[in-house]
């Protein structure tokens, strides 16, 4: 027994919601699209659950964070699929794939089958036992990945007011958390390898300022060692976390964020895989072409970059969706994806955004000891990747430009001085050809040279001289 679709997205997250409200736009027919996600809920803005899902005060709670409100678009809720005509297979899991014939299986024995497939599967959150340790259904060890993680988490931190909480891992679930936790009145003690937070992508200088920040507001940090075991009580909850180099700290509960891993299971050796994910095309389309991949899940390439790869953020799973459906239903009009890596974060009273890939020589610039700060990456003679703290959206647009510009920089010191002005100053000046990206440098400050202007004159005199001409010609015809 089974189902049959023109389209099926496998996934219920993020990217779902906008590739469904994408095919909608592009005219997709009544019953001709299925969605098939294990969670019970339609797709939702997953970054709500480590920020406004957490607060102790006025918490966001659905439906009013369901995609797409994330990019200012409408609402998808339950309502808005069923008038649509979009099929929703919710809380099923699927336990195989058959790309050649075209069909999935679910966990209750159903073939649904499709022409068209974007996975959408997204990602899980590494476990504690994935690294040979165990306590990972201990009662008081939170993971956060989707809604019942979040919902399990605020439960917790619900009981542990005025406790205890060790937060293991300084990546982007850590930091976020680690703010949640303390403006539940929850003291935070956070734990990791590396040298400094966020050590993917931010500086040692740029994660000193967000460290002392969090360090004012009472959270520890613990660096370089890590977890090594739990204590636990009679009722299975964690009471104290022992770490490698001999520390133990007394917890009323844990928050593991040590990274994700794409959900490629169902496709391995169906499929190309390359970067740990699903690799794609600029159209989203995988090596078999009726099989499409976005999101966390998808290898890319990012054409900025030269390179493929896979990207870890809402805005990337966002944009590609809709790139996707666009090949999808209007592949003559369609190109290939370009993206700019983005990335951003608000904890706090913080908020900082990210452009473009962190490698070569930093530069930063502004002022640490005020709110508002940058650095700009440069790698072999171009500008490559900005960040900012505490901007306005103009400033950030100008960021964005400027980075995807990728104009030369010729004098460090110079980048150094302007700081943010240069970002601004390039992002202003509209490009017209490659070589007019390639001037936006920052010798374009210097003064024209008088053979410029002589030029000039030259072909501004030859072009009135032909105007006059052909004036007296036209006016003999």
């Amino acid at each position: 027994m089974g189902r049959a679709f023109v389209y099926v997205i496998l996934g219920g997250g993020v990217a779902a919601g906008y590739a469904a409200l994408e095919f909608t736009r592009g005219g997709v027919s009544h019953g001709e699209l299925c969605i098939i996600s294990e969670e019970s809920v339609v797709p939702y803005e997953r970054p709500a659950l480590s920020k406004g899902f957490l607060l102790p005060e006025a918490p966001a709670r659905l439906p009013s964070f369901h995609t797409c409100v994330g990019a200012h678009d409408e609402r998808l809720t339950p309502k808005w699929y069923k008038e649509h005509g979009i099929e929703l297979v919710l809380g099923t899991r699927v336990k195989s794939a058959d790309v050649k014939r075209k069909t999935l299986l679910t966990a209750t024995g159903e073939t649904i089958s499709y022409k068209i497939l974007i996975i959408a599967t997204g990602a899980r959150a590494l476990k504690l036992e994935e690294f040979g340790l165990s306590g990972s259904d201990a009662g008081n060890v939170c993971y956060l990945r989707d809604l019942a993680d979040a919902t399990g988490l605020v439960d917790v931190m619900q009981s542990c007011v005025g406790g205890n909480a060790v937060v293991i891992g300084g990546g982007y679930i850590g930091m976020e958390c680690a703010a949640s936790l303390v403006i539940n009145k929850i003291n935070v003690t956070m734990v990791f390898p590396e040298a400094h937070c966020m050590a993917r992508l931010f500086t040692p200088k740029i994660a000193s300022y967000y460290e002392e920040h969090y360090k004012a507001k009472g959270v520890k940090f613990i660096k370089g060692t890590v977890l090594s075991s739990f204590d636990m009580n009679d009722d299975g909850k964690v009471t104290a976390v022992n770490l490698r180099d001999g520390s133990c700290l007394p917890a009323d509960m844990v928050v593991v964020g040590i990274g994700i891993r794409p959900n490629t299971a169902l496709f391995e050796g169906q499929l190309t895989l390359e970067k740990g994910g699903i690799k794609v095309n600029g159209r989203m389309q995988t090596s078999n072409s009726s099989v499409y991949a976005v999101g966390d899940v998808a290898a890319f390439p990012v054409k900025l970059f030269g390179e493929t790869r896979r990207l870890e953020h809402v805005d990337s799973a966002r944009k590609a969706a809709r790139h996707a459906v666009a090949a999808i239903m209007d592949p003559e009009k369609t190109g290939e994806f370009d993206y700019l890596p983005f990335f951003y974060s608000r904890v706090f009273t913080l908020s900082w955004q990210f452009y473009g890939d962190n490698v070569g020589e930093v530069i930063h610039f502004g002022n640490f000891a005020g709110s508002t700060f940058g650095a700009y990456w440069v790698a072999k003679g171009l500008l490559v990747g900005s960040f900012l703290e505490g901007g306005t959206k103009e400033q950030y647009e100008a960021l964005a430009k400027a980075t995807r510009l990728k104009p030369a920089i010729e004098d460090l010191a110079e980048l150094e001085r302007q700081g943010l002005g240069f970002a601004l100053a390039v992002s202003q000046k509209e490009p017209s050809t490659t070589s007019d990206v390639r001037d936006s440098t920052l010798a374009l400050e210097r003064p024209l040279y008088a053979w410029h202007a002589a030029a000039g004159v030259v072909v501004a005199a030859s072009v009135a001289a032909f105007a006059y001409w052909y004036g007296r010609r036209r006016r003999r015809w």
